[in-house]
């Protein structure tokens, strides 16, 4: 990681000029994700005591524009999302999650931050090229730059080693994702944990604010 910044000055406190408050225009490979997105395809693997378990979901997927970010010289646009899952036809939640994708223009880097309501949080790493059209993001347990925390009981009894996300942009407007999770369940060999879906776009994003600004909004 430390190689990835050389090319910052060592002035590591004074913010870039002339930043353009346009999320939406510089969001390199994470600008078609922006929107608001319905999946009905979804199929997750998990464990249970008797074998693996495979259920289908179905999910909403909101990802909206934050203004630009900045750690001194570093610049990063991002959508801030929510993800909400449920089994077909019930309402109970199956799945919450909420966090951020980032994208660093100088680097290529893309970070998705997740944080779920079951005592678990990670950010996981990756680099593209800002017209890719596949990418995917890493995170892994002990690293500090991408790493994985869990609550004491997940961590002991469900503990989780890595988290992987492949992310597919379509030609018809739609995209994909494809995670796995590797866990260490207790008494027992690792599992992969995966959950696949494509996203169908049901609204439009909603610009940053800064940019709603500039446009006398």
């Amino acid at each position: 990681m430390t190689e990835m910044y050389s090319h910052y000055q060592k002035d590591i406190y004074t913010e870039p000029a002339g930043v353009d408050t346009n999320t939406l225009k510089n969001l390199g490979p994470l600008q078609p994700m922006a929107g608001i997105w319905r999946g009905t395809k979804g199929l997750d693997v998990n464990p249970k005591a008797d074998g693996p378990q495979t259920q289908a979901f179905v999910e909403r997927l909101e990802l909206q524009p934050i203004d630009p970010q900045t750690n001194g010289p570093q610049l990063l646009y991002g959508l801030r999302y929510h993800q909400h899952i449920v089994k077909p036809g019930e309402i109970e939640t199956y799945h919450d999650q909420i966090g951020y994708w980032l994208w660093e223009p100088a680097t290529g880097m893309i970070i998705q931050t997740l944080t779920i309501p079951r005592g678990q949080t990670a950010m996981a790493v990756g680099k593209a090229a800002p017209n890719a059209k596949e990418f995917e993001l890493v995170a892994t347990r002990g690293v500090t730059t991408n790493g994985i925390c869990s609550n004491p009981f997940l961590e002991e009894a469900f503990r989780t080693d890595e988290y992987r996300i492949k992310i597919a942009i379509h030609d018809d407007g739609t995209w994909s994702y494809d995670e796995t999770t590797t866990l260490m369940i207790r008494g027992e060999k690792s599992f992969a944990h995966t959950d696949k879906d494509t996203l169908v776009k049901i609204g439009e994003p909603t610009p940053n604010p800064l940019a709603m600004k500039g446009k006398g909004q």
